[in-house]
């Protein structure tokens, strides 16, 4: 279920015995891949690293993924046509030229990449992703990475903020994709959308 202010979000439950223990996003994202493209369902994944987890409050512990101490949360999934390639993603999607040179776009599904918190705002349960858009002078790109340490490199005049159920976005020239951290080729095209609670996850 969708989180609603005012209501409960995940429940105390240990992962099942058909879920898969994940230690980072990019694992989560070959399970996820790997059921899609076979047509079954996605399994429960256990998390134990990476930005999803973090946004979670995960630990990193297995011990805790197998007992009471668990919580399991419905967690939204983005789904992403990159110049007409189908692929999905758990935490977040970048799209930019190398150094963040010239028009960037991120979409954000967890609140953190890396080291950077991105996506203050962001909730994995809220069926929206988290879009910022935009591009910056080299001075200013140094001062806003320094800034999105905390969150606090939005607002700028120069990036737009949306949340949204989907969206496409056009590039005069083709630009890198990152997915969950993973590189998956260049594309002056993208359409993404997000699939509310489309994971079971646990930390």
């Amino acid at each position: 279920m969708t989180v609603e202010r005012g209501r409960d979000w995940g429940r105390p439950a240990p992962l099942p015995p058909d879920g898969v223990v994940v230690r980072s996003d990019a694992e989560a994202r070959q399970v996820i891949t790997d059921a899609r493209r076979a047509g079954v369902p996605i399994p429960p994944l256990g998390l134990l690293g990476g930005d999803l987890c973090r946004t979670l409050g995960g630990t990193g512990d297995e011990a805790r993924l197998h007992g009471g101490a668990a919580t399991t949360f419905p967690v939204d999934l983005g789904e992403v046509l990159v110049d007409g390639r189908l692929h999905w993603f758990c935490a977040h999607l970048v799209a930019r030229q190398r150094w963040w040179r010239g028009r960037a776009v991120v979409a954000m599904n967890a609140q953190y990449l890396g080291r950077f918190d991105l996506g203050p705002r962001s909730h994995p349960g809220d069926g929206l992703l988290d879009i910022t858009d935009g591009a910056l002078p080299l001075a200013e790109r140094l001062e806003a990475r320094r800034r999105a340490r905390t969150g606090t490199h939005l607002p700028h005049p120069a990036l737009q903020e949306r949340r949204v159920k989907a969206a496409q976005f056009e590039f005069d020239r083709p630009c890198q994709v990152w997915l969950d951290g993973q590189p998956v080729g260049e594309a002056r095209t993208i359409s993404l959308r997000v699939e509310p609670d489309a994971l079971l996850v646990v930390v």
